[in-house]
């Protein structure tokens, strides 16, 4: 059968938890959850256009969704937020009026947060995003794979593996390539793994890549 089970949702409830909380009758579940993706799209597209680092480089680790009736409070958590606002006082208030005017709700109030992550780069989307940049600045897939590892082990973490998937510099055959550093055990449950898949659009194809990060656990 092989390992086609999502590593987040295998450990949800051991290791692992929600990013969206809330409660809906099943008829409007289906609409809950296209306004978290509205909600989540609109808050990359502003990170993406506002920061001034090289394109493409948002540095969100996730974002949480908590709901009420009254009120939708989002939470960003985000490795570099002096990109974000970089001196705007105004940076967090205008995101919040856009995200506002994309979900076009006037029951319910939105609040915005933005935390910062201490260790950016153990978290796998910041990592797999900075991995997204060098491929499309054409770097070695291997300078970019072993540079991203190192930044990782920095970090105090266990293990990590890191796998890049499509047309390979640009090589008409795709093909899979992959490293792995320290200690991954994926079928244990109760280690702490955190996971990402991102897709990345290069002048030679699509490449996926996917990240597993051994954070803590047995």
């Amino acid at each position: 059968m092989g390992q086609k089970i999502n590593p987040l949702g295998f450990r949800l409830g051991t290791t692992q938890n929600h990013h969206s909380f809330w409660f809906a009758q099943p008829k409007s579940f289906s609409i809950g959850l296209q306004e978290d993706e509205k909600i989540r799209d609109c808050i990359k597209n502003y990170v993406q256009k506002n920061t001034r680092i090289s394109s493409g480089f948002e540095g969100i680790a996730h974002i949480e969704i908590q709901k009420r009736i009254d009120l939708i409070q989002v939470i960003v958590h985000i490795g570099f937020p002096n990109l974000l606002i970089e001196g705007r006082r105004r940076g967090i208030e205008e995101l919040q009026m856009n995200v506002q005017k994309e979900l076009n709700s006037v029951n319910r109030r939105l609040n915005i947060a933005i935390t910062r992550v201490e260790k950016p780069y153990r978290h796998p989307n910041i990592l797999a995003e900075y991995i997204a940049l060098q491929l499309k600045n054409r770097v070695s897939f291997r300078k970019a794979m072993k540079k991203a590892i190192e930044l990782t082990e920095q970090t105090d973490t266990k293990g990590i593996q890191v796998q890049i998937t499509g047309r390979i510099d640009g090589k008409e055959i795709a093909r899979v390539e992959w490293i792995r550093e320290g200690r991954v055990p994926l079928q244990t449950i109760c280690a702490k793994i955190d996971y990402c898949s991102y897709t990345v659009r290069t002048i030679y194809g699509v490449l996926g890549i996917k990240i597993w990060i051994f954070v803590d656990g047995k």
